[in-house]
C-alpha cells in the first residue's frame, strides 16, 4: 500500500520534525539568554527608579544647603493698595514709615489740530526727530518718504526704527465734535520718570519747521500733552526719595517698593522680619523627599516572603551601602555647627527603626526662636547635613558616577545577549539546514526503496 504523508517517501513531516528537533536543541540556551535578559532589564528599570528618587531628593538637599534660605525675609506693608513690598536675602529687619506722595508717570503727547481725516491721511515728509530726557544721545531719527507720509506710515516709521530709544506710536479714533471722528497719532515714552520726557522736532521738507502744516504738525509744541512724565515720590521714615519707576530697588536695602496708588500724607508701615515659615516648610519638603527616596530603596530591595516575590536589587551591595551612607550621613553630628544644636534630631528631625523620617515642628520652630544661624549651621556649614548628602548622592547620580557605570555594564550585559542570539540563531540555521538536507535524502531513500519494493510485488502475482 502507498505512503501519502507529506513525506514522499517516508511519510513523514519532515520540516516540523526538524523545525521540532531545531527548537528542542536550541532550548536551553535560549531560556537562559531570555532570564538573563530579564534580569538585565529588571535591574536597569530598578536603577532608573533609584536614580529618578535620588535626584529629587538632591533638589530638596540644594535648597537647604544655600545658606541663603536661612536669611530669607518676609516683608509686609499695612496697605497693600497703595505699597507692596518684597525682600531679598540682603533686607535689615526693621520697621519703616513710607508714604506714596506721587506716582512716575510715562509721557504722552497726542497729535493737536483738528485732526486727520483717518490713519491713510497724507501728513508730510521730512524728518521726524524724536528725543528721550535732557540728552542729546537719547535721540533718534526717522525718514519720512513719500512712501510712509501718511498717518499709518509715520507710526509704522517709528516703531520700525533700528535705533528707537524707547518711544511707542500709536493711532487712536476719536469724535470731531460734529458727529464725525477724526485720527490723532500717539506718542507714549515706553518708562516712567522725567529723564523720559519726549522732544519732538522735525525738519519738514515743506521749508518750515515750527508750523501747524506738513511734518511740523507732529513737533512737540503742536502737539497735547495727554500724561506729564513724573518722576515717583516717597517718603520714608520722613525724607523724601524721587525715583523714575514706580518699583524702587535701591532706596531700603534688601527692599523692593511697589507703588501702587499716590495718597499723599498716608503712612504705610512696613515691617521686615525673618521669614522662619520659608526655612520650615523647606525642612518638611526634605522629610517628604527622603521618606519617599527610603519608600523606593526598600521596595528594590525587599523580599515578599508570602508571595516569594524579590525586589530587583535584593542583596544588591550597592543599594546597602547607599542605604547606609545616608543614615550615617544624617546621624553623625555636624562638627562644624555653631551654638547648641550639632545633630537634625536636635532641631526636631528624626529617623525611626524601620528607617521612615519625621519632623517634630514644635522643636524645630524652638530651635529657630533661640537662633536661626545654628541651625542654618546643621544644614549648610561646610560639614552640614545638606552638603554631606549633596556630594553623597553625587557620587551615585553624576555621569560616570555608581548609577552610570552600572547601568553602562547592564547595557552592556544587553548587547552581549544580543549578539548570543544572534551567534545561536545563526548556529540553529545551519543545524536546521544539515538536518533538513539529511532527512530529505533519507526520504528519498525511502521513496526508492517503495517504488522497488511496488515493482518487485507487481512482478511476482
Amino acid at each position: 500500500m502507498a505512503i501519502t504523508s507529506s513525506g514522499i517517501g517516508s511519510g513523514l513531516d519532515i520540516n516540523s520534525l526538524v523545525k521540532q528537533l531545531v527548537a528542542a536543541e536550541g532550548k536551553a540556551a535560549k531560556d537562559l539568554l531570555d532570564r538573563r535578559e530579564s534580569v538585565a532589564k529588571d535591574r536597569l528599570s530598578a536603577l532608573g527608579s533609584l536614580k529618578g528618587a535620588l535626584s529629587s531628593f538632591k533638589s530638596v538637599v540644594n535648597k537647604l544647603k544655600n545658606s541663603d534660605l536661612f536669611k530669607t525675609h518676609a516683608a509686609t506693608s499695612s496697605n497693600e493698595s497703595i505699597l507692596s513690598v518684597s525682600a531679598a536675602a540682603s533686607a535689615a529687619v526693621g520697621t519703616y514709615s513710607i508714604s506714596v506722595e506721587r506716582l512716575a508717570q510715562a509721557h504722552q503727547l497726542v497729535s493737536g489740530g483738528s485732526g486727520f481725516a483717518n490713519s491713510s491721511a497724507v501728513v508730510g515728509t521730512g524728518t521726524l526727530t524724536i528725543q528721550l530726557g535732557a540728552d542729546s544721545s537719547n535721540a533718534f531719527s526717522v525718514a519720512i518718504g513719500p512712501e510712509k507720509n501718511s498717518l499709518a506710515g509715520i507710526r509704522d516709521a517709528i516703531n520700525a526704527a533700528p535705533d528707537n530709544k524707547g518711544v511707542t506710536a500709536s493711532i487712536i479714533n476719536v469724535d470731531d465734535g460734529v458727529g464725525g471722528t477724526v485720527s490723532r497719532l500717539v506718542l507714549t515714552s515706553n518708562n516712567t520718570g522725567t529723564t523720559n520726557e519726549l522732544t519732538v522736532t522735525a525738519s519738514d521738507d515743506d521749508g518750515n519747521n515750527t508750523d501747524a502744516t506738513g511734518l511740523s504738525q507732529l513737533i512737540s509744541s503742536n502737539m497735547l500733552e495727554t500724561s506729564v512724565a513724573q518722576d515717583a515720590l516717597v517718603k520714608i521714615n520722613g525724607f523724601d526719595v524721587t525715583r523714575p519707576s514706580n518699583t524702587i530697588t535701591d532706596a531700603v536695602d534688601g527692599l523692593t517698593l511697589n507703588l501702587k496708588a499716590a495718597s499723599p500724607g498716608t503712612p504705610v508701615s512696613v515691617g521686615v522680619s525673618l521669614d522662619k515659615s520659608a526655612i520650615s516648610k523647606t525642612v518638611g519638603e526634605f522629610v517628604d523627599a527622603y521618606n519617599k527616596l527610603g519608600s523606593v530603596i526598600r521596595s528594590l530591595g525587599s523580599y515578599d516572603a508570602q508571595s516569594k516575590e524579590a525586589g530587583s536589587l535584593l542583596g544588591d551591595s550597592m543599594l546597602r551601602n547607599l542605604q547606609s551612607q545616608l543614615r550615617s550621613d544624617m546621624g553623625n553630628p555636624v562638627t562644624t555647627a555653631t551654638g547648641e544644636y550639632n545633630t537634625l534630631q536636635m532641631i526636631g528631625v528624626e529617623i525611626d527603626a524601620s528607617g521612615v523620617m519625621s519632623l517634630k515642628q514644635d522643636k524645630l520652630e524652638a530651635a529657630l526662636a533661640v537662633n536661626v544661624s545654628t541651625v542654618a549651621s546643621v544644614f549648610a556649614s561646610s560639614d552640614g547635613v545638606a552638603m554631606r548628602l549633596d556630594s553623597r548622592i553625587t557620587s551615585y547620580v553624576q555621569s560616570g558616577g555608581s548609577l552610570d557605570s552600572r547601568t553602562q555594564s547592564l547595557n552592556g550585559t544587553l548587547r552581549e545577549i544580543s549578539n548570543a542570539r544572534e551567534a545561536q540563531q545563526l548556529r540553529l540555521d545551519k543545524l536546521e539546514a544539515s538536518l533538513l538536507k539529511q532527512f530529505n535524502a533519507m526520504d528519498a531513500m525511502v521513496a526508492q526503496f517503495n517504488a522497488t519494493g511496488a515493482f518487485l510485488a507487481q512482478r511476482f502475482k
